[in-house]
């Protein structure tokens, strides 16, 4: 089964996140993708992560599935006017790249180039619908296209943001202009997060709950100071804290692997952002029995 097909299946889905490098060797990100053949069912392949100038997307899908791979192309809306996004999905699926997951993307500022200009053409709600048009044979302005493609449209959400009701109201826009399924951010309150679920029960579509591993307890406060909806609790702080410093792989798995176990029982799959730690998501694969 390709990936739309395992979203159907009611199978619990997983998937982890290959972040290009800034540079061309690409030997020991593949090899990092090999580690995991046969045990995630996508690759969520980011786009210019950070705002930081790195090798793009569409590249490295290109190259996983060269290898059998299945890629997940991340599209943000920060860098592209609405010809080169339309022009780029085309791309890929000539390409044979079939799952796009659309998302803003963080500004400009934040990266290593902060005097680039952020063009924001499109927000996300719009690049979805721009997507469903190419599916429906015509581009944004109506012009019919020459064969058209088909895609496994993907959308973000923040589970942990207030208020609720905002994010709920975002889930339903994007569904209707054509996800499929959803990643969230990092989830690390599953009683929040269960509050959530209940209420997008209705949206009735796969929702994939999102997983950055810590490694360290800086790591996590820097998170809850500066990253919008995501609030780590602080026993999970204090486990960091507390760990030395050649335990913390150690303790960060066991915290991936209480947070993976409780969304087993809540939503449709888990999407892991392992962010530098790569080598690391098969032991937390193994430890979590997935």
């Amino acid at each position: 089964m390709n990936f739309a097909e395992k979203l159907k299946s009611g199978k619990f889905i997983v998937t982890s996140e290959i972040g290009p490098l800034k540079g061309i060797n690409t030997e020991e990100m593949l090899a990092d993708a090999e580690l995991l053949r046969g045990r995630v069912d996508g690759f969520n392949v980011t786009d210019l992560q950070s705002s930081v100038m790195r090798l793009g997307s569409l590249a490295v899908c290109h190259l996983l599935k060269e290898k059998g791979l299945e890629p997940i192309l991340q599209m943000t809306c920060r860098d592209r006017n609405r010809l080169a996004l339309q022009s780029d999905l085309l791309s890929a699926y000539t390409l044979k790249i079939r799952n796009v997951l659309i998302l803003t993307g963080d500004y400009t500022t934040l990266g290593d180039h902060p005097q680039a200009k952020p063009v924001f053409d499109l927000d996300s709600v719009q690049l979805l619908n721009a997507a469903k048009g190419l599916m429906n044979g015509c581009d944004m302005v109506g012009n019919e296209l020459s064969g058209s493609p088909d895609f496994c449209l993907g959308a973000v959400v923040t589970p942990e943001a207030e208020p609720m009701e905002l994010q709920l109201l975002k889930m339903e826009k994007k569904i209707a202009a054509g996800a499929k399924f959803f990643q969230t951010q990092a989830i690390y309150d599953l009683q929040k997060f269960e509050t959530f679920i209940k209420q997008a029960e209705k949206c009735k579509i796969p929702i994939l709950g999102g997983i950055v591993l810590l490694k360290s307890a800086g790591m996590a406060k820097y998170m809850n100071a500066n990253v919008a909806g995501v609030s780590v609790p602080e026993n999970f702080i204090k486990k960091m804290a507390e760990a030395k410093k050649e335990d913390r792989v150690k303790v960060s798995t066991e915290i991936a692997v209480e947070i993976i176990k409780g969304l087993k029982n809540l939503c449709a799959g888990v999407h892991i952002m392992p962010i530098g730690w790569e080598k690391k998501v098969p032991l937390i694969l193994d430890a979590a029995g997935l």
